[in-house]
């Protein structure tokens, strides 16, 4: 099993390499209607995979990184250490990232490690995505903090404390003790505070995301979430967090996840309804999004279809999924199925009346004022 979130590492593998635009088995994307700020915009996809992210041997291919140049996102939160296990998560991390890093090397003119939140700037006067490598759960730090500090010089600055079930940190969103964060937890807070690093609260337990947010000295993150008084999941967060979060300073990214409605398949409405309410109570300088999908569009293949199937099957066999994760609803929009996904998503904004400045909060420059003033 890959280190890498099992939904983005299949979606990726299936994500298209040739012109996914072109075949009749895709959703098509929605119709070419632009926002006139877009392109002036900081953008930041707060959860996001750049093309496919596989263990190491799925190179970007040239329409990946035409994608990524069409999608004209500044800077995606990209997850290279996911849930696993304890044992072997360490030594696969660390190949992770020394394949990443080979694929920036090898892409300068696209891609631009980021391990500055200043470096931003640089990313959007040049034309490439900044890459920010970020964790999405802490086993591959077992119970030695000296692996935070491995990680960090690697370039590691996002960290999500707990992916889902419990760890040696906390609990996450599925846990129904809901423990909260451990002693461990609230000495790798102190680390990541004392190092820069963002912390991170999706899929975290009530606790453990209540918790996270007090203990930190600085803004924290819930990366790629929605909101629970919307649609109720595990996964979604209750107002009391939202409020917290943005009282002291932090953001929240709204995912394009299952998890935005009861039943059926996500669509864009549903991104818009749970922005709009995380506006409401965190206000707009607290609100971004966080895809938690790919920068390419999604090929729907016969072997897609069955090997999202087969994986859903195998999150369930492993403890894993969340409810509402289902073979008949795929973890992307497909009226957002396409690299300017976040464009549509602003024009869907402007039509709804929401100013052009508040849809620059939420495209990325809340995110890029959060990225600058922790990642330092």
């Amino acid at each position: 099993m890959s280190i890498h979130h099992a939904r983005r590492t299949f979606l990726a593998t299936c994500a298209a390499g040739a012109a996914w635009a072109a075949s009749p088995r895709a959703f098509a994307a929605p119709a070419a209607t632009n926002w006139p700020r877009y392109r002036d915009a900081i953008v930041v996809d707060a959860c996001a995979s750049p093309g496919r992210s596989g263990d190491g041997d799925d190179a970007l291919d040239a329409r990946e990184l035409a994608d990524i140049r069409a999608g004209g996102v500044t800077a995606i939160n990209f997850t290279v250490g996911s849930v696993g296990s304890y044992d072997d998560d360490f030594e696969k991390t660390l190949r992770n990232i020394a394949f990443w890093d080979a694929q920036l090397a090898a892409h300068p003119d696209v891609l631009l490690k980021v391990v500055r939140g200043a470096q931003l700037d640089d990313a959007k006067r040049s034309g490439r995505l900044g890459i920010v490598f970020g964790f999405q759960d802490t086993t591959m730090y077992g119970e030695n903090l000296e692996r935070f500090d491995v990680f960090h010089d690697l370039g590691v600055r996002i960290v999500q404390l707990t992916y889902n079930r419990r760890n040696l940190v906390g609990d996450g969103c599925l846990e129904p003790g809901n423990a909260g964060l451990s002693k461990f937890g609230l000495e790798l807070v102190a680390r990541m505070n004392e190092r820069n690093a963002l912390v991170d609260l999706s899929h975290c337990g009530q606790r453990t995301t209540r918790e996270g947010i007090l203990a930190s000295k600085h803004p924290v993150a819930i990366t790629h979430s929605g909101c629970a008084a919307v649609t109720e999941a595990p996964r979604n967060k209750r107002d009391e967090e939202l409020r917290l979060l943005a009282e002291r300073g932090g953001v929240l990214g709204i995912y394009v996840m299952p998890y935005l409605r009861r039943q059926g398949q996500v669509q864009a409405d549903d991104v818009i309804r749970h922005l709009e309410h995380a506006l409401d109570v965190c206000g707009e300088d607290h609100v971004g999004i966080g895809t938690d999908g790919t920068t390419s569009g999604v090929e729907i293949t016969a072997a897609y279809r069955k090997q999202f199937a087969d994986e859903i099957a195998e999150r369930a066999r492993r403890g894993i999924a969340a409810p509402g994760e289902r073979a008949d609803s795929y973890t992307f929009a497909p009226d957002l199925n396409t690299p300017t996904r976040l464009e549509r998503i602003a024009v869907l904004l402007s039509q709804r009346g929401h100013s052009d400045a508040r849809i620059e909060k939420v495209l990325g420059a809340n995110f890029a004022r959060l990225f600058r003033d922790v990642i330092i």
